[in-house]
């Protein structure tokens, strides 16, 4: 007989980590708990114990775990044998998730893509993105900025700026220059107007590139925010030079900042948009490559993959889109939430002389070290807190919450969040004073 699933009672089985799964595993190691069940905000253990969730996949979950909507459509369609592989072949979960993209996000934009569906996971996105802008422009080289992260396989890697994962490629990763980021060497210093001059001067040993890519809020870089008068400029500097414009939208998209799009009345309009994280809803693999129909060159197959449709992620993505963006209802909840994560979290940084970055929801506190903003998310794990660390050297307390998340929880976790910094902070200054 089939057996139905089955929480794990015991926490015994975490050995068979250590046994058989590969030491390349991180988050396990800051949160050493086997979980097992989750419902919006809160994940539970295998003890009973429940915990709050201020990392939501790294902005896989911006609706939350389990949201009821979209698991209730994923079981009828499974009960019913919805066509769960189907590679590129038309499927009716594919065509309500285009319709409902194309008439809930892309007209009331008035924005005009194709969609291509790449491999499952953001970088598989970015990968198609770099490699049909060197197809549409016949150039090599690529753009890329100062602590931004686009995924770890080699194309994406190259235009990755941390070093620790760069480390992991152990060969020569080609094909990217590096500019500086905006406010990269302070604000005073306009890193846009010095890219300009170095592509302007045919001895800067910059070559003419195919594009550039940018994050407007650096997820994994440390939570720097562009602002939209230097992205304008980036993106007038990448035509000028005959270059296509990229947003790399995956952890900043799907409303994290207050907007499905990061960029949006920011004035631009990029040439191709990556996007992948929240996409799907409820966490199911799932990345979009979007392009100007004019750039929609590639010849059939030219470049596959064979997960490169996930039909159940179809089915909960356009639940997601059908829920949360038919109007500005909740774009409006997130603006609110946001400005109320700011407001709190500028308070703790103001008592410690540290400093808040980001946007929206997608804010953090700049400490003095690694070694501080490791200790914080430790005490608040004790505190039964999830969240993560950020930036070049770790530096940054990174709160991801979901976006749905009741204030209630959402105020009692940065309540713990507070705690924790002054708890550790306390601890340091009475170590320093001992000494």
């Amino acid at each position: 007989m089939p057996q139905t699933y089955k929480p794990t009672e015991t926490i015994a089985d975490i050995k068979t980590f250590d046994r058989v799964e590969s030491q390349v595993r991180s988050y396990s190691r800051a949160f050493p708990r086997m979980f097992n069940t989750a419902k919006g905000a809160t994940i539970h253990d295998a003890e009973g114990n429940s915990y709050t969730d201020f990392l939501a996949g790294c902005s896989t979950l911006n609706y939350g775990h389990n949201d009821p909507d979209m698991k209730q459509a994923l079981i009828d369609y499974i009960t019913q044998d919805g066509v769960a592989h189907g590679l590129d072949m038309f499927t009716d979960a594919k065509a309500k998730f285009l319709e409902s993209f194309n008439e809930l996000i892309l007209k009331p934009r008035n924005m005009d893509y194709r969609l291509q569906f790449t491999g499952p996971t953001g970088a598989n996105a970015v990968e198609a993105a770099l490699k049909l802008a060197r197809k549409v422009t016949g150039r090599h080289k690529i753009i890329a900025f100062t602590n931004g992260f686009h995924g770890v396989t080699l194309g994406a890697l190259a235009a990755t700026g941390n070093g620790h994962h760069r480390g992991g490629a152990s060969t020569p990763l080609n094909g990217v220059d590096r500019a500086a980021y905006d406010q990269y060497f302070g604000p005073g210093v306009d890193t846009a107007a010095q890219l300009e001059t170095m592509l302007a001067d045919p001895s800067s040993g910059y070559d003419k590139p195919a594009a550039i890519i940018v994050e407007p809020v650096q997820g994994e870089g440390g939570l720097n925010a562009a602002s939209a008068e230097w992205l304008r400029k980036i993106e007038k500097i990448a035509h000028d030079n005959g270059a296509l414009f990229i947003i790399d939208d995956i952890q900043a998209g799907c409303g994290r900042t207050g907007s499905f799009f990061s960029f949006e009345e920011m004035g631009l309009s990029p040439d191709i948009i990556t996007m992948a994280k929240s996409l799907s809803g409820m966490g199911l693999p799932f990345a979009l490559t979007l392009m100007k129909p004019e750039h929609d060159i590639w010849s059939p197959a030219e470049h596959n993959g064979t997960f490169r449709g996930n039909n159940h992620a179809f089915v909960t993505a356009r639940v997601a889109l059908e829920k949360f963006w038919r109007d500005d209802t909740f774009a409006k909840e997130i603006q609110k939430k946001g400005a109320y994560l700011k407001d709190r979290l500028e308070a703790i940084a103001e008592q410690h002389d540290f400093r808040v970055k980001g946007r929206g929801m997608m804010l953090g506190i700049e400490t003095d070290s690694g070694e501080t903003a490791a200790a914080i998310c430790k005490a608040c794990f004790k505190q039964n807190l999830i969240i993560e660390t950020s930036g070049s050297h770790d530096e940054i307390v990174k709160v991801l919450a979901p976006l749905t998340i009741e204030m209630a929880q959402f105020a009692a976790g940065l309540d713990v969040m507070e705690d924790a910094f002054g708890e550790v902070l306390n601890n340091e200054s009475a170590r320093a004073a001992a000494e």
